[in-house]
């Protein structure tokens, strides 16, 4: 009998990060916890520990550049630039200076003080619900580590020295970590945090190493050298697999590969129906990072791009000129297809420690748009920073959170202003600048033959929308479970939305988290939207989708469901669409 046989087999579960399917030995790593010193200091020696901050700082920034080197040169520049962000975050001016402050005011020394303000950010952007920014928690957090090693002076375990084959095991894996990881001898990772879009998990699909986060328990239920089995398609872990369980994943591989395969051929193809209908597929993006994977999966421009990013890693309100090159390596690196850059949305799950956005029931509050109108100068430096990178390239304006004809005609009053101001200055800029709203907000649904008329384009923001209309905050545990896409009131609204933006001879784009469903694709197709902004890893799939569907099977699918007036069926409806489209692929 085997030791598989002898020993129990345990499932685990968590997300789905990186595909593919590796078993092996385990090695549980768990990063030495830092045991920061504390002591008080006098008033001479002041100085001294800012030299020390001065010196750990450049042995930091050089650490960083190397690892970037090496990135650039074993993976991709797209990859690398993950260790640009690192470097942003080493040399933050807000948390730098925090940082001195706190040595002054506390006369304690600098390891401790630098700990304390780097577990401040750290706790912020760990309280966010926006998954993407929460997870910018590592990327401090891998930061924040390498300066108190050389500050401490404590010597960093390296990855790259795995004896064997092996699957890690640990509590989290950093970007750095990720980047000494021996490709040869990495089978694949586990994470008890993390999330889809963290940076390691990024690598990890460059890499294309099999990888599930988000566990909670992995390294409490997994021993080093435990048999273990990873599968980066559904999030699952099996401890002690039996043969049979191999031998079935074996069968599950080949075909997953085959499936993805399959999906992958199309890549270069346009989103074209059986019948001739077509669709643009674009991708929903940060910043630079992600433009290298949305040309890869030949996205047809950038549908949204989330400008927050960019005001989170500095830890405020960035110059015009940090925003301006932002802006630009992205549409430069567009190669002149659309990029819709959305103007800054803060509030609800995104704050940036600024006290104006800091509110009770702030999904309802003084956010993106409204927060934009109130705080002028704020909203006139990114605007500025916009229009002079759409002499880059093609870019358009999007305001988010629009509920009504006042705010969209504010909005617009200020940016004509800002153009004012660049002629004056002599800045080049596309005079004739695209300008769309985002509709989330129920109000806006309801006047969108208004706002169609007065806009070059409209984009759905599923997920809030989805949220105001079901009355459901998506933070809290106990209604969560009644945020339903397939709620009739959110498809008959819709497809409303839709229908406005047709009469006006207004496009339509749905950038939301369904878009990227291909249960969801076909009926939005059907209802006449121009294009869908998705996250780049999911645009094969629903490309072959919409290649394997006639548009007039989905307006007939469309017909049907409107007239349909429970959840449950309709996703029985659109599930039974989507598995006859792609038959034994589904």
């Amino acid at each position: 009998m085997t030791e598989n046989h002898i020993k129990e087999e345990i499932v685990l579960e968590g997300i789905a990060a990186s595909p593919g399917v590796a078993h092996g030995r385990a090695v549980v790593y768990l990063q030495k916890q830092l045991d920061v010193p504390s002591y008080d200091l006098n008033e001479a020696q002041v100085d001294s520990e800012l030299e020390r901050f001065e010196q750990a700082i450049l042995e930091t920034r050089i650490e960083i550049s190397q690892v970037r080197d090496k990135i650039a040169k074993t993976l991709s520049e797209g990859e690398a630039r993950i260790f640009d962000a690192h470097l942003l975050v080493l040399e933050d001016n807000a948390l730098l200076d925090e940082v001195i402050a706190e040595l002054r005011s506390t006369k304690k020394n600098i390891e401790f003080c630098y700990n304390n303000v780097s577990q401040r950010y750290i706790s912020f952007f760990r309280s966010m619900e926006d998954e993407y920014l929460r997870e910018r928690v590592s990327d401090i957090g891998d930061v924040s580590r390498r300066l108190l090693h050389n500050l401490i002076g404590m010597q960093k375990v390296n990855l790259g020295q795995l004896a064997a084959e092996s699957i890690i095991i640990s509590e989290d894996i950093s970007p750095s970590d990720a980047a000494d990881l021996d490709r040869n001898k990495l089978l694949g990772f586990v994470t008890d945090g993390g999330g889809k879009t963290s940076h390691s998990v990024i690598m990890a699909r460059s890499l294309r190493i099999p990888a599930v986060v988000g566990t909670h328990n992995a390294t409490k239920k997994i021993l080093s050298g435990d048999h273990i089995l990873v599968d980066g398609h559904e999030g699952i872990i099996v401890i002690n697999p039996t043969e049979d369980r191999l031998y079935q994943y074996g069968k599950l591989a080949k075909e997953r590969k085959k499936r993805d395969d399959t999906f992958n051929s199309f890549i270069s193809e346009q989103a074209r129906t059986k019948d001739g209908a077509t669709i643009h597929l674009m991708a929903n993006i940060e910043g630079i990072a992600e433009m290298e994977q949305a040309k890869h999966m030949r996205a047809e421009g950038v549908g949204l791009f989330r400008t927050e990013g960019i005001f989170l890693r500095h830890h405020g309100y960035p110059p015009e000129s940090v925003q301006y090159e932002e802006y630009r390596a992205v549409v430069e690196a567009a190669d002149g297809q659309a990029v819709i850059i959305r103007t800054l949305d803060v509030g609800g799950d995104k704050t940036i420690g600024d006290e104006n956005v800091n509110e009770d029931n702030s999904f309802m509050g003084c956010r993106a748009i409204r927060f934009c109108l109130e705080n002028e100068d704020i909203f006139k430096t990114q605007l500025r920073a916009i229009l002079r990178s759409s002499a880059h390239g093609h870019v358009k304006i999007m305001y988010p959170m629009i509920s009504g004809m006042c705010e969209l005609r504010r909005a617009n009053v200020i940016l004509e202003s800002v153009k004012e101001e660049l002629t004056m200055r002599g800045e080049a800029f596309d005079a004739a600048i695209e300008v769309g709203a985002m509709v989330e907000v129920p109000s806006a649904a309801v006047i969108i033959d208004l706002l169609a008329a007065e806009t070059d384009f409209l984009s759905i923001g599923t997920n809030d929308l989805i949220q105001y209309l079901m009355a459901v905050d998506r933070l809290n545990d106990q209604v969560a479970h009644l945020y339903d896409p397939a709620h009739p009131a959110v498809l008959r609204t819709l497809k409303a939305i839709i229908d406005g933006g047709k009469a006006a001879n207004t496009p339509v784009s749905v950038c939301g988290e369904i878009a990227g469903d291909p249960i969801y694709a076909g009926i939005l197709l059907g209802m006449g939207a121009d294009s869908l902004s998705l996250t780049s890893s999911l645009l094969p799939e629903v490309k072959y989708f919409i290649r394997h569907i006639k548009k007039s099977e989905a307006e007939e699918l469309v017909a049907e469901i409107m007239k349909t007036a429970d959840s449950a069926e309709i996703i029985q409806k659109l599930e039974a669409f989507r598995q006859k489209a792609l038959g034994d692929l589904a």
